[in-house]
């Protein structure tokens, strides 16, 4: 099992308690992929350093977990499907 990081950026026109839904969606899918979430950062809503798809802030998020090496591809793979994310990125600390 390695240590991993992934932060997430969430559309900012997606309503708050969408927002909560679609965290605890991520966490669920790290966990079906035998992973175990160790830490939530919820950062809020941040200013983008160049516009994406228009828009100039989103909600960030990052979540630490612990997972086997294959599972952080495969998560990648997953959050790609949701339109809601914005962007993503997952490294090994």
């Amino acid at each position: 099992m390695n240590d991993y990081q992934m932060l997430f950026i969430i559309d900012i026109d997606t309503p708050e308690d969408q927002r909560q839904a679609i965290v605890d969606k991520i966490a669920a899918l790290v966990e079906s992929n035998q992973g175990e979430i160790t830490a939530v950062e919820k950062w809020g809503v941040k200013k983008f350093a160049y516009p994406i798809n228009y828009k100039k802030e989103g909600y960030y998020v990052l979540m630490k977990f612990t997972a086997n090496p294959a599972a952080p591809a495969e998560i990648d793979r997953q959050m790609r499907f949701n339109e809601s994310i914005v962007r993503q990125m997952i490294n090994k600390i």
